[in-house]
């Protein structure tokens, strides 16, 4: 026994120790438990998500499936919208677009209630693990040391304190390897694990132990009988020493050296054996020892995370825990270079966190959720922020990561064609402004926001970017008929602008922005707003492209050849300088709105940039300077993508430091004030993880660039981190590989590789050269 225990007090404090080193760049921690939940750590393997809050003698860990949605499958198209879509193209083209409006309103919406609607549903929390412990001392003793931390290199997160002269550990990962999640309760004194477990969920859930395991058992509400899905959470605990308790709603562990909790999550989503599965996946997790399942999953989660690494500037935290580090960034961005780098890796661990091959892309939140009604239902917004939530993992070597999104694309195919006839009287498949894991294609509920045509064409780009950043050939040949069933409703959907002859679409918005008319009414209902002028060239345009590789649909290249000819110009330049985002010159509502869509082409398109359109790039940056900096955090990172893209690094940096202002806000936001919680979250606010993966796109675009045929190194650097970095593994377009360092603002190497020798053009400190690539190995 005296062995043993001198055994788990050395064990124990190489692992105190291990959490508790402060030189970590990849480290994100924090010296008190989370006091909301926005300041949890989260922990997810793409299909389980838990944030354990790091509480002393009541813990909380919000669990969350990808796959648990509310709502069920319907079909809300009114049939008889195109009975008045003639009247309304024709009070468009009088310039009548309030009037217009109203018949939209009236006649061109969904029936029902929409997104309002229980059968349209949401994503929602899978309930809250509770641990409840006993220290066996007055709970009055405060605990000394405390650290709680993440480790982006392992996917892992720690607690540890020493309290009454006792030291514990927790640790916590979410098993890429058997689709567990894991707990680990350890302390240096034998028989000092104590602890209750029971889990919860506001609603439509019941709690219960069969046999040796505690299980959280429900069924959502459909919308029409409240047959809904259905889900299970079950858990299981083993210990060292001690003994566990079953009670009819809760495990108890009592006297234990050390204990293992383990769970898993499931629905019946695409899974109609989602008992029997989760059962034996559970069942094979606990036949496996501790180390085993821990490095299987370190093991699996870094054949994703380790294909890059990133420095920017020297290691430069001073030992400073998370939250401190952020309020101190805000004072002093430029001391704290590695910020940048840490945000960066934080990005990419969010991603390879919250989705994964065969399931569902992230929405709103990624994978998290601690609400039954989530903000904006958790659902996929197509006006921005679900494309933007997977513009970085191209750059970022995470490419793989876009086939979620593909598949919930393709989905939409079906039901997209109906929405399209019954809206348009137009050939193809369309969606609109919203969708959700039931494939929803119809317009929403008001005409303001909900008439916007364009989120199709816009996931065409997403889809188009994963072959832009692959050359996968097989992968472009099955995503064809999608792109291509896209522009062909474009294709008949058009209407003539009768004052310029132009093809427009219509009726139509520019997302979520409204103007004034000349009679003092204002509007969103409109032909050809900006940014649909240039989804529906870049869309023609792909298609094209990839027709033309393959050898195919000759006739339909014809037309789109001639179509293109006649669309409206990508960027138009109005009296004052900027970009305009109507067809006409209206005044808009609000100047500083948060939806910036008439630089679309920008970025994610490539139709203005300052090498081929200067003059549009100059009235671009006029554009985003009267929009403003402030916003939401997605509206911050799409701006800071914006000035790199405009190759600003300064305006951009300015960016990325407010997009960085710590904030704890939790209340609905439309408006200014964005940021980021103590947990590297970002915030609208209430959370949203757009803000992450924007910003995490932002910096790739200031460190490389490679959408106008040229690899383009450091084209937006700005001065705060031209002393020095490096990065391996950054991707470019073409499938190229992209390693480089940096000095003094200076390119000092770099080294391209491809699958194949490739020729490419690379910007390096001013001058193009023309290089073969190397064979990557």
């Amino acid at each position: 026994m005296l062995c043993f225990r001198i055994f788990l007090n050395l064990a124990f404090c190489l692992i105190f120790f291990s959490i508790r080193c402060d030189a970590e760049p990849l480290t994100v921690w924090y010296t008190q438990p989370a006091q909301q939940w926005e300041e949890a750590i989260p922990l997810g393997n793409g299909k389980i998500g838990m944030m354990p809050d790091g509480g002393i003698r009541e813990e909380t860990i919000v669990l969350n499936d990808i796959t648990l949605w509310s709502g069920s499958l319907q079909d809300a198209n009114n049939y008889e919208a195109n009975n008045y879509l003639s009247q309304i193209r024709k009070l468009l083209r009088e310039g009548k677009n309030d009037e217009a409006q109203k018949l939209v309103d009236a006649h061109f919406i969904c029936r029902g209630p929409g997104s309002g609607g229980k059968q349209w549903g949401c994503f929602q929390t899978m309930g809250t693990l509770h641990l409840a412990y006993d220290y066996g001392e007055p709970a009055t003793n405060e605990p000394i040391d405390y650290r709680r931390q993440l480790d982006l290199n392992d996917a892992r997160s720690a607690t540890a304190f020493s309290l009454a002269g006792t030291q514990y550990s927790r640790e916590y990962f979410t098993s890429f390897g058997d689709d567990v999640g894991v707990i680990r309760l350890r302390a240096d004194r034998s028989g000092k694990i104590n602890v209750r477990i029971t889990i919860d969920r506001p609603e439509r859930a019941t709690a219960q132990t069969v046999r040796n395991e505690l299980q959280l058992v429900g069924q959502l509400d459909d919308g029409v009988d409240g047959q809904g899905m259905r889900f299970i959470t079950r858990i299981q605990a083993k210990t060292t020493g001690g003994n566990i308790e079953v009670t009819e709603n809760a495990l108890i562990i009592r006297q234990a050296d050390a204990a293992e909790i383990y769970l898993t999550t499931a629905t019946d989503f695409n899974n109609v054996d989602y008992l029997t599965a989760s059962s034996h996946t559970l069942s094979e997790a606990m036949h496996k020892t501790y180390d085993l399942q821990l490095q299987q999953h370190t093991t699996n989660y870094q054949k994703l995370f380790n294909r890059l690494d990133i420095r920017i500037g020297e290691p430069t935290t001073d030992g400073l825990p998370t939250d401190q580090r952020l309020a101190r960034f805000a004072e002093n961005a430029d001391a704290d270079p590695q910020m940048a780098a840490l945000f960066f890796q934080f990005g990419r661990y969010l991603s390879i966190s919250s989705t994964r091959v065969g399931l569902l892309p992230p929405n709103l939140q990624g994978l998290w959720a601690n609400q039954i009604q989530t903000p904006w239902n958790g659902d996929y917004h197509l006006d921005v922020n679900v494309q933007m939530n997977h513009w970085h993992l191209g750059p970022a070597n995470l490419s793989e990561l876009d086939l979620p999104l593909v598949e919930l694309v393709a989905k939409l195919v079906e039901p997209g064609p109906r929405t399209a006839k019954a809206y348009y009287a137009a050939d193809g498949w369309v969606a609109h402004v919203i969708t959700n894991i039931w494939g929803y294609t119809e317009p929403g509920e008001s005409a303001s926001w909900g008439v916007a045509n364009a989120g199709s064409g816009w996931l065409c780009n997403n889809l188009w970017e994963h072959y832009a950043f692959t050359k996968d050939t097989a992968y472009l040949r099955r995503i064809y008929p999608v792109l291509k069933g896209s522009a062909q409703f474009y294709n008949s959907a058009l209407m003539e602008d009768p004052k310029s002859g132009w093809l427009v679409t219509g009726p139509s918005v520019s997302p979520e922005n409204a103007f004034y008319l000349p009679n003092g009414n204002h509007a969103n209902v409109c032909m050809g707003p900006t940014i649909d002028n240039q989804i529906t060239r870049e869309l023609f345009t792909h298609v094209l492209t990839a027709a033309e590789l393959f050898g195919i649909d000759p006739a339909f290249q014809d037309t789109l050849r001639n179509k293109l000819k006649h669309l409206a110009p990508s960027g138009r330049i109005g009296s004052d300088g900027r970009i305009l985002e109507w067809l006409e010159e209206y005044k808009e509502v609000d100047s500083q709105h948060r939806h910036i869509s008439h630089l679309y082409g920008v970025f994610p398109a490539d139709l203005i940039s300052p090498y081929k359109t200067p003059e549009l790039a100059e009235a671009a940056k006029k554009s985003l300077n009267v929009r403003g900096d402030d916003g939401p955090s997605w509206a911050i990172a799409y701006k800071q993508i914006f000035w790199a893209r405009l190759l600003d690094g300064n305006r951009a940096y300015k960016l990325f430091k407010q997009l960085l202002t710590l904030t704890r806000e939790t209340h609905v936001n439309y408006g200014a004030g964005g940021g980021t919680y103590p947990s590297l979250f970002t915030a609208g606010p209430p959370m949203q993880i757009d803000g992450n993966f924007g910003g995490t796109a932002a910096i790739a675009e200031m460190l490389l660039q490679s959408h106008n045929g040229i690899i383009d190194l450091l084209p937006a650097l700005p001065d705060a981190w031209k002393g020095s970095g490096e990065i391996r593994g950054l991707k470019a377009r073409g499938n190229f590989t992209v390693d480089f360092e940096w000095k003094d603002g200076k390119v000092t190497h770099y080294h391209i590789t491809s699958p194949n020798p490739t020729r490419v053009k690379v910007k390096v400190n001013g001058e193009i050269n023309e290089i073969v690539s190397s064979v990557r190995s």
